[in-house]
């Protein structure tokens, strides 16, 4: 349809281009000039009809009112014909102006398409702008919530702590009490647990002292009692024998048994009766200090022929006199010592003793 219209304008280049609805526009300019005429007419017309008159009489005394009288009905006015407008001629179009037409609806249908096309882009983003709001709306409120959510947990969370901490805090003072409770119970029970030890050692002390106090008692007794036996044994020997002395000196040739007897029974002991003796003895030594060294005390005896003690005594002093003094007792304790291998105990002879051997 352009290229048609650009043959038509080229086959009449200087005849001017023809308006479109020109004669349209002046019956309708004309159909309003009609109209704003009658108009006129009417609103100057309906009101110049002449008004009625009113009559009134005056008395002195103002008598009773009387019904005025109607009025008198007004004529109607008579309905204007308004003359038809007489129809448009019909209008003879050429074939430039229907190219130009057809060039111009299709011109006005691109442009309500290119503006539907527009309006309806315009739609499109201001929806996706609409849905990137909402969009963002969500996300915020999501957001919000979150922090929200994890605020509140870290609340919780605190308020958790806190209450740990403080039955923590309980239960470790609930500890410490009790931890001094048992302290003080051990304390209490450890003090009267060393007084009672105390007690019972000072008894212990006391009873062993009393025992020790009675048996030197009794070894102080039995030791008078042997000394008593021995002396008077050995005045009896020594009566005997001076008897025996006597009938030999009266006889004659008596003096060499007896020297012979006198001899046999103050003999010297057999090598192994001193280890003998020891071993009667060491068990009946009761010794527990700690002494530095190995100190030797060597303790002299006197027997009677069947082994009872007649005499104990130290000859060389250890240098401790406790070791000194238990190895005495010892002695004292193992009366009668065993005899010798001649049925006889030696008159004398010495034994050392070691605390360590």
């Amino acid at each position: 349809m352009p290229l048609r219209l650009m043959t038509t304008a080229a086959a009449y280049p200087y005849q001017p281009v023809k308006e479109r609805g020109t004669l349209r526009s002046f019956l309708l300019a004309l159909l309003m000039h009609l109209l704003l005429s009658v108009v006129l007419y009417y609103g100057v017309s309906w009101q110049s009809s002449t008004p009625v008159g009113a009559e009134a009489e005056l008395w002195e005394e103002i008598p009773a009112a009387t019904a005025p009288p109607p009025p008198r009905p007004q004529p109607e006015p008579e309905p204007v014909v308004q003359p038809r407008p007489a129809p448009p001629p019909p209008q003879v179009k050429s074939k430039v102006e229907d190219d130009a037409d057809i060039a111009l609806e299709q011109k006005k249908r691109r442009a309500e398409a290119a503006a539907r096309e527009e309006a309806e882009r315009k739609e499109a983003a201001r929806k996706e702008s609409e849905r990137k709001e909402e969009a963002r709306k969500e996300a915020l409120r999501k957001e919000a919530e979150r922090k929200e959510t994890e605020r509140r947990e870290a609340e919780r969370k605190e308020a958790q702590r806190k209450e740990d901490a403080k039955k923590k805090a309980a239960q470790q003072e609930q500890d410490r009490k009790e931890q001094a409770e048992r302290e003080r119970k051990e304390a209490a029970e450890a003090k009267a647990k060393a007084q009672a030890d105390a007690k019972a050692k000072a008894q212990a002390d006391a009873k062993a002292k009393a025992q020790a106090d009675a048996k030197a008692k009794a070894d102080a007794d039995a030791k008078a009692k042997r000394e008593a036996a021995a002396n008077a044994q050995r005045k009896s020997e020594l009566a005997r024998l001076q008897a025996l002395a006597g009938g030999s000196g009266a006889g004659g040739g008596g003096v060499g048994n007896a020297a012979g007897a006198g001899a046999g029974g103050g003999g010297k002991a057999s090598p192994g009766y001193a280890d003998r003796v020891r071993r009667r003895v060491k068990p009946n030594i009761v010794f527990t200090e700690d002494v530095p060294g190995n100190p030797t005390a060597v303790v002299s005896v006197q027997l009677a022929p069947d082994g009872s003690l007649l005499s104990a005594r130290l000859s060389k002093s250890s240098g401790n006199s406790g070791w000194d003094n238990a190895v005495l007792r010892a002695v004292e304790r193992s009366d009668p010592l065993p005899r010798d291998e001649n049925g006889k105990a030696p008159a004398s002879f010495t034994i050392t003793f070691r605390p360590k051997d």
